[in-house]
């Protein structure tokens, strides 16, 4: 089975294409290809396939193999993929996911994508929607103690359910001990993306993220997205903010004319291979 690996700000994933390879086990497949010692290694696997709603359709796994509703860093790598790779001569791209349809506009320099922007969306704050279990809608400062220690969240959802706190130092603190207590939470019926933010300046914040079924990972697009709305509706950003993630910078606009947020950033290849273990 032949598979490219590409990253979006270091956040790295296995690429099948559908149209030509057949997947018939993916969330077991996802565990074999991402384990990083007797696999390939990637925080998941990301299928792309044949749409009736849109130009193309991602489906996309976990490292443990469970199936996610969106990753805002592989759409920008689909677009990079169907466009180099002769799939589509477009440079406006729509493309189904399982947490709605994302429109993609490709910044193409000598036939090679620089750089992607995708529409994703208006953000989910409702509770019941996200879901987080809360009374009121939006959920700012839902209190939740970890480790004796209280940490205030503001929850959204951009496809896929996010909890963002707001902290003095992301890069101290123990993202692993406090993400996977976070995510397990009953608060969160889904379990829950979790962002530990750092805000340097009113268009200009830092972010680690816990990813649901990944652990933490060096970036996270929707997670990004997520912080951005989040440190808006907290009052400690404007609309348009730098993300500092571990693997690179995204810029993300959340507009007021029609409530979408927009992210823009890099997505690159690493490699071709053919996958054949099986699973």
């Amino acid at each position: 089975m032949r598979f490219t690996k590409m990253e979006g700000c270091g956040n790295d994933y296995i690429y099948i294409n559908c149209f030509e390879e057949a997947v018939n086990q993916p969330e077991k497949l996802a565990i074999a290809m991402s384990e990083r010692h007797f696999g390939i290694g990637a925080d998941g696997l990301v299928l792309i396939m044949p749409s009736k709603k849109a130009d193309f359709r991602m489906r996309m796994f976990n490292l443990d193999g469970s199936e996610g509703e969106m990753c805002g860093n592989a759409v920008r790598c689909i677009g990079k993929y169907v466009f180099e790779r002769g799939m589509t001569q477009n440079k406006e791209i729509s493309l189904e996911t399982a947490g709605g349809i994302r429109y993609l506009s490709l910044n193409v320099e000598n036939e090679i994508v620089k750089t992607v922007g995708v529409d994703m969306g208006e953000p989910i704050l409702e509770a019941d929607n996200i879901p987080v279990l809360h009374e009121s809608s939006p959920v700012i400062g839902k209190k939740i103690t970890v480790n004796e220690k209280e940490l205030a969240f503001t929850c959204v959802s951009m496809g896929n359910p996010h909890a963002v706190t707001f902290v003095e130092d992301a890069q101290a603190l123990p993202v692993e001990e406090y993400g996977t207590l976070v995510e397990m939470n009953a608060f969160f019926p889904n379990k829950t993306n979790v962002e530990f933010v750092q805000v340097f300046d009113k268009n200009h914040i830092k972010m680690r993220v816990w990813e649901r079924g990944s652990g933490e990972t060096l970036a996270c697009g929707t997670g990004a997205c997520a912080s951005a709305v989040a440190a808006i509706l907290n009052g400690f950003c404007d609309r348009e903010i730098q993300v500092s993630l571990l693997g690179g910078e995204l810029t993300i606009y959340w507009s007021e004319e029609d409530n979408h947020v927009y992210m823009t950033g890099p997505a690159a290849f690493s490699f071709d291979g053919v996958w054949l273990r099986g699973v």
